[in-house]
Parts: structure tokens; C-alpha cells; sequence
């Protein structure tokens, strides 16, 4: 995969050639061929849909509450657990 810039100039530099042709396209396909010409651009790049984005924070947000209840109880398990170590270890 290209970098960024070098995407972004190559990108560039194909809209420049098909706007400036030497035969005049109609306004449709030179939108029809810029629209093919982005989506081949951005399908090389790792990107998301924000469908898919907005369901990952879902999950994320979900994950992280089930975390945070963990060790809760966890810090819970360990105070209870703390005195029956010192009697023992006082034994």
C-alpha cells in the first residue's frame, strides 16, 4: 500500500489528467469516472464504515463496563480476603 501522500498525490494527479483531457467530457462522466476513480482510491486505504466504527464503540463501551465490575469485585474478593490473611499469619 501507498502512503498517505503518495495516495493522496497520485490521486491527485489522475482527477487533474481526467479534468483536464484534451477532449471535453460531460459533467456525468467525469463525475461517473471521479466517483470510480475515489472509491478505487479509498478502497486501498484501512478504513471503516461508520456503521461498523459506531457498533465497535458499542462493544467497547460494553467491554470495558464488564472490566470495570471485574475489578470492583475483585478489590471486594481481596478486602475480604485481607483480614483472614493477617489472623493466620498473626496465628
Amino acid at each position: 500500500m501507498l502512503p498517505p501522500k503518495a495516495l493522496l498525490d497520485a490521486l491527485s494527479t489522475q482527477a487533474s489528467r481526467l479534468l483536464s483531457g484534451d477532449t471535453p467530457l460531460p459533467r456525468s462522466e467525469i463525475e461517473s469516472q471521479l466517483k470510480a476513480l475515489l472509491q478505487s482510491t479509498f478502497s486501498k486505504l484501512d478504513l471503516v464504515s461508520r456503521e461498523e466504527f459506531d457498533s465497535q464503540m458499542v462493544v467497547l463501551a460494553r467491554t470495558r463496563a464488564r472490566l470495570e465490575a471485574l475489578e470492583a469485585k475483585v478489590l471486594e474478593m481481596e478486602s475480604r480476603s485481607a483480614p483472614a490473611q493477617q489472623q493466620t499469619a498473626v496465628e
